[in-house]
């Protein structure tokens, strides 16, 4: 990579569960890093994290060659990019970890490419945990000498960085992972439930598990997984099945199956009952 064209100022919008220690990261490596995020109380946070604040999205654009962009929903995201598209310079990369629908990402990549924006998306995945550790998987969509440029940014936080393709190629990759991730989690509790029903030692015959071939991510981090996307992930890739006109009646139930075991997850005695 051209010295001359690496990424030496970062923003960063959305510094919450997974903004902040992504912040950290990025900060603790030397790259200087601008926050904004909705909630102003966080400030404090983010500045002891190394970062500087920017009061608005369009105090942030200027001061950036990459923003990342960690808001909740595709609503949001179209809206911010609205306001960042005419005030940022050219050749300005804008990375989108947030999960939304690959649509909405190609939309806004084409919205963006006749200000010179590249657009792209960067969707994460192992959660908080590994938030917190910088050792995500990072998933990047677009095109390689943006992924290039990007990349250094991104090895920040993550431990593995894998380019899937085009724009939009790194939500669907987010999608799959949350159709398995979900699936998986329902088994777990499944399994185990039945297991502690037969007086098995539910601790026990997970460790063992995970020597088996029923081994999987959540099975290793029992207990930790709050479910709170849940729902908008399965909304997004069942979106996405009706588009690409295939049926996908696993992904259907399990979406109905995690409204109901967020509620009681990890109590095996209630899961069933």
């Amino acid at each position: 990579m051209n010295v001359a064209s690496a990424v030496k100022t970062v923003g960063v919008i959305g510094a919450g569960r997974m903004g902040q220690p992504i912040i950290g990261h990025i900060a603790r490596k030397g790259l200087q890093v601008v926050a904004y995020d909705v909630d102003e109380g966080k400030r404090g946070a983010v500045e002891k994290l190394g970062a500087g604040w920017a009061a608005t999205p369009a105090a942030l654009a200027g001061r950036c060659e990459a923003i990342l962009v960690c808001v909740g929903y595709d609503r949001e995201l179209r809206e911010l990019v609205g306001v960042l598209l005419g005030l940022l310079p050219r050749g300005t990369i804008v990375a989108v970890l947030s999960t939304v629908h690959p649509r909405t990402v190609r939309e806004l990549a084409a919205a963006a490419r006749p200000f010179g924006v590249d657009l792209v998306d960067t969707t994460v995945a192992r959660g908080g945990r590994a938030a917190d550790a910088g050792t995500l998987l990072a998933f990047i969509g677009g095109d390689e000498a943006v992924v290039e440029r990007l990349t250094p940014v991104l090895a920040c936080f993550s431990a593995d960085i894998v380019h899937v393709g085009g724009v939009g190629a790194a939500q669907v990759a987010k999608a799959a992972n949350n159709l398995v991730m979900w699936a998986c989690l329902i088994a777990n509790h499944e399994a185990l439930a039945l297991s502690k029903r037969f007086g098995v030692d539910v601790e026990r015959l997970r460790q063992a598990l995970q020597m088996s071939s029923a081994d999987n991510y959540v099975l290793h981090h029992w207990g930790e997984n709050t479910m709170a996307w849940a729902e908008d992930d399965m909304e997004i890739v069942q979106q996405m099945a009706h588009e690409a006109g295939i049926g996908l009646p696993q992904a259907g139930l399990n979406r109905e199956l995690c409204r109901t075991l967020k509620p009681k997850r990890f109590k095996l005695d209630e899961y069933g009952v």
